[in-house]
């Protein structure tokens, strides 16, 4: 049986491995009190929220009633048919919650959609697409009986070029996120699922992120201004719009395990953010007993860590008190009223491939969406002389191992395209990729393939294809009206990628251009992708990113490929000229020795905001992406919401911090708005977006977006309401919010730095 680990200090704790089993005679000591102490674990109450305190009231009942080895039990993961499966206590009618992955649809499970990735959803910039995803995707889990959906990603959020599992996020700025998590956390429990953002947090990079032979995990080390504006952001939005559990990550944070780092769970999370959910471990995440309960830990997975029978102890000796037990018990099965699972919530419908079992199909008219999502975040780079839309050709060349099917996709029947026992160091998939790798794949049950979609269009204009998925020089025929070429980036949980480009893939680009003047190139990438080695090639005529677009990939492209629908998907990533401009945040940190340092010091400076500060031209700058039809902006106006208050700090509250942070925080102070038109030839979207100058911040920081729908000569006016929090920085002297009084210069326009409008808010 595992034993109980605790550290006084920073609730610092290692894993007990002897001198001579792969760490060198390093010390612990200089580490320890990096990540300052919060004690003891705020108690959850309901908050300010009453639907919240009525669920609280019906659990506390019942958790006063329990004895320990029930509230113990509850607070551990158990086997079962689930990725997680909690302890029930059945004479109180509590049922074993069933926990399970994915982001982008239920993973290992049979007649369930496979939803584009959320990358792909951040690269739509559409609010609506993101509560409806939200939406679908929880009807899929509650459907199968699943109560706790592991969705959504804010963390990574994108810090690292080369980072493994950014597609798992919406891309890599806070607001963008922030605004996802929001959507996707209300539409998932608008069903009644209990939606589980994650990774909280600072869980930038794959390497090392877990402890082993060479020592603890790698240590995200950042000050108390970056943790706020950047990274805890975009949760901000997942809790304010309710979200009731939150996992915490593997990492440490400022030398403390995330599941035991106080600061960040007692401290931001429960205290200056209100959360009345629960905290789940990232699976096998814990790595003391003492020190994570008493951090603010709630519930361990997957099975009793350092937990069970030595919680029971530890709770007896008074290490761990009662109330941090009943707060622990009471938040979980409070989460379970607050979202009425207690009423009619289906039965668990989870089971193993090799068992036979009932059919429960959740899959509804969902296709429908994926396929609008899907293109819809398809983004546009490049398109010379309007080659693009296609316009009903004869005759089409398709090139590229990323056209077809995956051969043998479902060796791993958990991990569509391969698992962890033979993904390793893939830089591409030999397959067309509709999402990544690790546990935040999907379960497709039909994949439309680009070759199939484009195929059954020839068929319909009477024409003819020529194609080749293997060879890296292809033979090209002369007749055809265009030539494609599809490749892709993969990239997975368990690893960091090792480049952002790959040289046969490279390489059949430039053959093909070579011999064909009209070559069309789609890469399907999850995350970032540098094309220079072929973007500016003269028969290179038009670039599609396809990102990672779900079961509908190749009906969703063709949409956009044949005009159906003008490309409206922008690009939730900077795509550099050269890896090398992406300087210190290109690749993970390698570290050395048994505590291995990775220090932020670049602070809030990551993607477009490292770009504008060391004045680096990109090839395609975040927020970028083309359309069929042209937009104008015009009349720019900026006015002052009735009654706002301008203080510099939000006021002194009298009530409980409502979850989500000072409710002053999400007041809208001023709107901006501006005038649309569509002046080009078809109906389409566009994707304005407000960028904000805030003193002694970033030079442009994105603080609004909307996708616009417009027919041919049609205006609207979009209007842009902005918050204390969007205006305000970090006081790490106050401890608050601070909104300056100083001038504020705002600009509009179609990527961040495609401007078309400015002006300036003065706050005082």
């Amino acid at each position: 049986m595992a034993t109980l680990r605790s550290c006084s200090i920073a609730a610092l704790s290692f894993v007990a491995l002897a001198w001579g089993q792969g760490y060198t005679n390093e010390s612990e000591v200089p580490h320890y009190g990096q990540s300052p102490p919060v004690y003891p674990t705020p108690e959850g109450t309901g908050g300010t929220d009453p639907a919240w305190q009525a669920a609280y009231s019906r659990a506390a009942s019942i958790v006063s009633r329990m004895t320990l080895e029930e509230k113990v039990n509850v607070t551990r993961g158990h086997p079962g048919t689930c990725v997680g499966n909690s302890g029930n206590v059945t004479r109180f009618g509590i049922p074993a919650l069933c926990f399970s992955d994915a982001p982008d649809g239920i993973r290992g499970q049979e007649f369930v959609s496979a939803f584009p990735a959320q990358i792909h959803v951040g690269a739509t910039f559409d609010h609506d697409l993101m509560y409806r995803y939200g939406e679908a995707l929880g009807a899929e889990f509650r459907g199968k009986g699943i109560n706790v959906a592991l969705l959504p990603v804010a963390g990574p959020l994108g810090r690292v070029a080369r980072g493994g599992r950014n597609w798992e996020g919406f891309g890599a700025d806070p607001y963008l996120s922030g605004m996802a998590m929001e959507g996707v956390v209300h539409g998932a429990q608008d069903q009644g699922v209990i939606a589980q953002a994650k990774h909280w947090l600072l869980n930038e990079q794959e390497y090392r992120r877990n402890p082993g032979s060479a020592g603890e995990s790698i240590s995200s080390n950042v000050d108390d201004r970056t943790l706020h504006e950047l990274y805890a952001f975009p949760f901000m939005d997942a809790l304010h719009a309710g979200v009731a559990s939150i996992m915490c990550s593997y990492q440490r944070t400022n030398n403390s395990y995330g599941c035991q780092n106080s600061k960040l769970l007692n401290g931001v999370l429960k205290t200056e953010l209100g959360f009345q959910g629960f905290v789940t471990s990232d699976w096998a995440a814990q790595h003391a007993g003492v020190a994570s309960a008493n951090a603010g830990l709630d519930i361990v997975m997957p099975d009793g860590g350092y937990w069970g029978d030595n919680l029971t102890e530890a709770i007896t000796n008074g290490s761990v008190t009662d109330t941090r037990l009943n707060d622990m018990v009471t938040r979980i099965v409070a989460a379970y009223f607050h979202l009425n699972q207690d009423q009619g919530y289906p039965e668990v419908g989870v089971y193993p491939y090799n068992i036979q079992h009932e059919i429960i199909d959740v899959q509804a008219n969902h296709a429908s969406l994926i396929r609008e999502i899907g293109s819809a975040g398809t983004v546009l780079v490049k398109n010379t002389n309007n080659t693009l839309p296609l316009k009903s050709p004869r005759f089409l060349n398709i090139f590229g191992y990323d056209t077809k099917l995956p051969d043998s996709p479902w060796t791993n029947p958990s991990r569509f395209g391969g698992g962890y026992e033979v993904n390793f160091g893939w830089s591409t998939l030999n397959g067309t990729m509709i999402t990544g790798g690790g546990s935040g794949s999907s379960a497709p049950p039909y994949v439309v393939s680009p070759f199939q979609a484009l195929q059954n269009r020839v068929v319909q204009d009477h024409g003819i294809l020529r194609w080749d998925f293997d060879s890296v020089n292809p033979t090209v025929y002369a007749n055809a009206d265009a030539c494609l070429v599809f490749i892709n980036a993969y990239a997975s949980e368990s690893f960091d990628r090792t480049s952002l480009t790959d040289s046969f893939s490279d390489q059949l680009v430039h053959n093909v251009a070579t011999n064909c003047s009209n070559t069309i190139v789609v890469v399907h990438s999850a995350g970032i992708r540098v094309i220079d080695s072929w973007i500016e090639h003269p028969n290179v005529t038009a670039v599609v990113f396809g990102l990672l677009p779900g079961q509908e990939s190749g009906n969703s492209l063709v949409d956009v490929l044949y005009g159906d629908i003008s490309p409206s998907g922008r690009l939730p990533f900077t795509v550099a000229k050269d890896e090398s401009d992406y300087g210190s945040l290109l690749n993970s940190t390698i570290g050395s020795g048994p505590f291995p340092q990775d220090d932020f010091t670049e602070g809030l400076y990551i993607d477009y905001r490292h770009f504008d500060l060391y004045n680096i031209t990109p090839r395609f700058e975040f927020g970028y992406g083309l359309s069929y039809t042209q937009f104008s902006y015009s009349s720019i106006s900026i006015s002052l919401a009735a009654n706002a208050s301008c203080d510099e700090y939000p006021p002194t509250l009298s009530t409980p911090m409502p979850q989500g942070g000072h409710p002053a925080l999400w007041e809208t102070l001023y709107t901006v708005s501006t005038t649309l038109t569509n002046t080009g030839p078809v109906a389409g979207h566009e994707v304005p977006q407000l960028y904000i100058s805030i003193p002694t911040a970033p030079v442009r920081q994105l603080r609004g977006f909307e996708r616009v729908y417009l027919a041919s000569n049609e205006s609207a006016t979009v209007s842009f309401p902005l918050t204390r929090r969007d205006l305000s920085v970090w006081d790490v002297v106050a401890q608050q919010w601070r909104l300056q009084h100083s001038n504020y210069p705002i600009v509009v326009g179609a990527s961040s730095r495609d401007v078309r409008l400015s002006g300036t808010i003065n706050v005082s």
